[in-house]
């Protein structure tokens, strides 16, 4: 029950979407039960060590005193913009680029400054199958949020979307590699289908680094208008603890963002602007950390095989996304249940990806070898 402001009872307008977390507390409880060392592979958060070069910059920038600009340096914006070049050929320069305070912060926001500008729109879309702060940014600012049906290859069916729908899109999210499924996709369709219904076709690229089959790919290079991309440092070099990501594409669009987000105090701390200059122009860790995210997921994989799961590589990033055999589980959870009674690790079930993959589960390599080696170790002596 929702209380007004007179003592009444209201009915809120958007439902909150409860997800399952005490049931997930039972998963690792379960772990915490059957084994000394708990593995929470739940989350996908780095950690492995960064740059000590970026920990130096971070303590002698000498940026503490004043107010960091919000956009972002023109140092730190112009080694975005060089990097997009180097990664994807991307024609970027510095102003086509906004600093973000992590790329969260960016997603959950988009919609309300979007409706500023578009109050006549209020629908976000995103994949069905997919992160959920999509759909909570719209629930945040009073926006419907409308999943998108989305085929075998990951591909969104867009001529699934009704007519009075597409006529008030505000954004449309797509998200390659995909968390949770690491699937890539071509973004054409979704371009095109953005362009002819007037929406911002946003592109969270968070994972772009880690792309297995093919080259990175990046939205910039098909479009800039009507476009943004979304970026990160928090992956690609071991840094989510300093949220710092960035935002580019559309110039006029970035530029309105920008403006926006100025008023609402988004401030990047300007040591973190330092240290990203840094981050955003040295490559080479990004190599090393590919191999060592490759090698996990390899050796978590096997072993998951071995014991009689059906589990593929993914196409992108660090998660390894996969079901029990028909009739053996019951969801999602039953699988991460066994995996934390067997393996003392914590998955993240599908229930949080989308109504209709509850019965997956979410598995991010981001322990160690060491103890990813020891994961499976425990694991060797299981079957289904």
């Amino acid at each position: 029950m929702t209380v007004g402001v007179d003592g009444r009872d209201a009915t809120p307008v958007f439902q909150i979407p409860i997800y399952p977390f005490e049931r997930l507390r039972q998963v690792r409880s379960i772990a915490a039960a059957s084994h000394e060392e708990v593995v929470d592979l739940s989350i996908g958060t780095p950690v492995d060590a960064p740059s000590p070069e970026v920990l130096e910059i971070l303590g002698a920038s000498g940026r503490e005193r004043g107010y960091p600009p919000s956009p972002g340096s023109e140092e730190l914006r112009s080694a975005i913009a060089h990097w997009l070049k180097r990664s994807f050929g991307a024609d970027c320069d510095r102003d086509d680029v906004t600093v973000t305070i992590g790329s969260k912060e960016f997603i959950t926001s988009l919609p309300g400054y979007l409706r500023l500008l578009r109050p006549e729109r209020n629908v976000v879309l995103y994949p069905e199958i997919s992160y959920p702060s999509y759909a909570m940014g719209a629930l945040l600012h009073q926006c419907e949020a409308y999943p998108v049906r989305v085929g075998s290859g990951g591909e969104l069916l867009l001529d699934s979307v009704p007519t009075e729908i597409a006529q008030r899109s505000l954004v449309l999210w797509v998200n390659t590699p995909s968390n949770p499924t690491g699937q890539c996709t071509d973004l054409t369709d979704a371009l095109d289908w953005a362009q002819r219904n007037g929406a911002v076709l946003a592109s969270d690229e968070c994972y772009s680094d880690f792309i297995w089959d093919g080259p990175r790919y990046s939205v910039l290079q098909l479009a800039q208008e009507g476009v943004l991309a979304v970026h990160s440092l928090s992956k690609r070099s071991n840094l989510a603890g300093l949220r710092l990501g960035s935002v580019s594409g559309d110039p006029e669009l970035v530029r309105q963002l920008s403006d926006l987000r100025r008023h609402a105090g988004m401030m990047v701390p300007g040591p973190i602007q330092s240290a990203g200059v840094w981050a955003y122009s040295h490559d080479e860790l990004v190599g090393d950390q590919r191999r060592r995210y490759r090698e996990r997921l390899v050796l978590l994989r096997d072993a998951l095989v071995k014991m009689g799961f059906a589990v593929q590589l993914p196409q992108g990033g660090f998660y390894l996304w996969f079901r029990g055999p028909e009739g053996r589980f019951r969801d999602g959870f039953e699988v991460a249940e066994f995996l934390a009674r067997h393996g003392g690790i914590v998955g993240s079930p599908g229930e949080f990806y989308g109504s209709s993959v509850g019965d997956y589960l979410r598995l991010a390599v981001v322990a160690t070898t060491d103890v990813i080696s020891r994961i499976v170790e425990r694991l060797s002596a299981v079957s289904l």
